[in-house]
């Protein structure tokens, strides 16, 4: 039965995953430097503040840390305000679930504003009753709370209520809650692949015939 929506932002309704793998070389291409093969890579496994002392010291920026974060940071907002653009067949999804009645919300570990700004302008911000963010919840996905709120907000049981998301440790989390799960194809988190196949309820490799969907869940 599904009383009730959940929907992860980036890798789910977005495919805002490659300015993230690629933001340093996004970031330097701004300020007329090439970027040297890998440094998405490179930068992946480092904080905000540790990539930014990375591309100082590498490239020989003369800028603080801070100017460098807050340029990367604006560069980020450009892309969610004009450039990301849904999955190919998320629309149609957010149209069934809307036709039908199901109330729907966004859980994302992301920046608020730039899910606004983004949904906004690719108008689907209105299918959705409201937008928890991590930060705001005060805990990340590897603990149940944010979808827990999610849930008030629908005002549905978690056994009702279907959690889309990219991430294995996203599933794992909102599944041991007691939601039910849908695992959605990233190219990021190919690694894990095999475990999302296994661990979520429905696997989806893209957003694709909402009838076959639509009847899996509600067996």
């Amino acid at each position: 039965m599904i009383k009730g929506v959940i929907f992860d932002v980036d890798g789910v309704l977005l495919n805002s995953m490659p300015v993230w793998e690629n933001l340093g070389e996004l970031y330097l291409n701004r300020l007329g430097i090439e970027a040297e093969k890998g440094l998405g890579e490179t930068l992946f496994t480092m904080s905000l503040e540790e990539g930014a002392d990375y591309m100082i010291s590498h490239y020989g920026l003369k800028m603080t840390p801070e100017e460098v974060i807050a340029g990367i940071n604006r560069e980020v907002r450009d892309f969610y305000e004009k450039r990301v653009p849904l999955k190919e067949g998320v629309r149609q999804y957010l149209n069934e679930f809307r036709e039908r009645k199901i109330p729907m919300v966004i859980a994302t570990t992301g920046d608020r504003s730039n899910a606004e700004a983004a949904l906004k302008r690719l108008k689907v911000l209105s299918h959705f009753q409201g937008i928890f963010t991590c930060s705001e919840i005060g805990s990340g996905k590897n603990q149940p709370d944010i979808y827990y709120a999610a849930a008030l907000q629908l005002d549905t049981d978690p056994k009702d209520t279907w959690v889309f998301e990219d991430a294995l440790h996203a599933i794992k989390t909102a599944k041991r809650a007691g939601f039910c799960t849908v695992g959605v194809y990233d190219k990021a988190n190919d690694r894990d692949l095999a475990q999302i196949w296994n661990t979520a309820d429905i696997y989806l490799p893209e957003f694709k015939d909402f009838n076959i969907f639509w009847k899996r869940a509600s067996e």
